[in-house]
């Protein structure tokens, strides 16, 4: 029997949150080695199985820049296969209208583009700069919704910058309503490097919130690079936020930040939740041994505390 927290509710805490698993595509495209598309498959479809009310399959990316994901099609034609219609509504992140054309011609109803808080990553990232990069997902999001699908918008450098530093919040708002503006539905604000605080993060929601975009319109997207993200979380659940970015087993890594240790768990995020008393409808068990079996086909220990700390205790 998997050991679980001990149940203390705490007053403040909003009933139910989403958690929005990236583990699939954010997770996976940094890895080295190829991982095979049966292998793919299986994971999406555990992790759907463990309860995980959202997960982002993949990435229409050209394939030079994320070979990893060169799969793409193939990997949603299997989905399909497996799960039916279920796989339609399984989001993808789409960088330009390339990637929303291979997303439509598939039947696919959410999908994801990705924005940059800062002059230098837009560069970096995108080829472009701050203010460009939104003419570059103008017609996207357009024909996105036009065509009846939901479009979520990743702003990333939401709390630091490799380069430039400290984010102002100012700047970081405005990026955000811009995106939402051209029409996306959700803005999931990035901390990319993980250099974010508990502090920082009430400002920014609270920022928002001054700027006319309330909590229920953001997602918070966490890495774990100095030991905050769950610290980081619990203020987003005080400033009111349901819905945060989790990648299973903690997989995924930031090449921007040395020593980044990856996404925020999963299984980390469910064991805190879960001792919060705040519903989640994911069964912990479930997505540890969905992360332990990739794990092994990934030839490493998961980064996870609550996996490894499962994995230790007695039965």
């Amino acid at each position: 029997m998997t050991a679980l927290p001990m149940v203390e509710p705490e007053a403040g805490m909003p009933q139910r949150v989403t958690i929005y698993e990236v583990g699939p595509r954010d997770g996976l495209q940094n890895e080295k080695a190829i991982v095979p598309v049966e292998v793919k498959a299986a994971f999406v479809g555990r992790l759907l199985d463990a309860g995980l009310p959202v997960v982002e399959a993949t990435s229409f990316v050209h394939p030079r820049w994320v070979p990893q994901l060169a799969d793409a099609e193939e990997l949603m034609t299997g989905l399909t296969a497996q799960l039916g219609d279920a796989a339609a509504g399984l989001p993808v992140l789409v960088p330009n209208e390339r990637g929303l054309d291979r997303a439509l011609a598939l039947g696919l109803r959410h999908v994801a583009v990705f924005g940059s808080a800062t002059e230098t990553f837009a560069r970096k990232n995108l080829n472009r700069g701050l203010d460009e990069q939104y003419a570059m997902f103008e017609p996207v999001v357009a024909r996105a919704t036009d065509a009846g699908l939901t479009v979520r918008a990743y702003l990333s450098m939401c709390f630091g910058d490799p380069w430039e530093g400290a984010v102002p919040v100012a700047q970081v708002v405005e990026a955000g309503r811009r995106l939402l503006d051209l029409g996306a539905a959700q803005l999931s604000l990035g901390d990319t490097i993980g250099v974010g605080t508990a502090g920082h993060v009430g400002r920014l929601v609270a920022a928002f919130d001054d700027a006319g975009v309330g909590p229920e319109r953001l997602a918070l997207h966490f890495h774990d690079t100095y030991g905050q993200a769950l610290a980081n979380v619990h203020a987003g659940l005080r400033a009111g936020v349901t819905t945060f970015d989790a990648s299973a087993g903690g997989l995924g890594g930031c090449p921007y930040a040395k020593s980044a240790t990856g996404n925020l768990a999963t299984e980390d995020l469910v064991w805190m939740l879960t001792g919060l008393g705040v519903e989640h409808g994911v069964d912990l068990a479930a997505v540890v041994e969905a992360s332990t079996w990739m794990a092994g086909h990934l030839g490493r220990p998961s980064p996870s505390a609550v996996v490894r700390a499962l994995a230790q205790s007695p039965e």
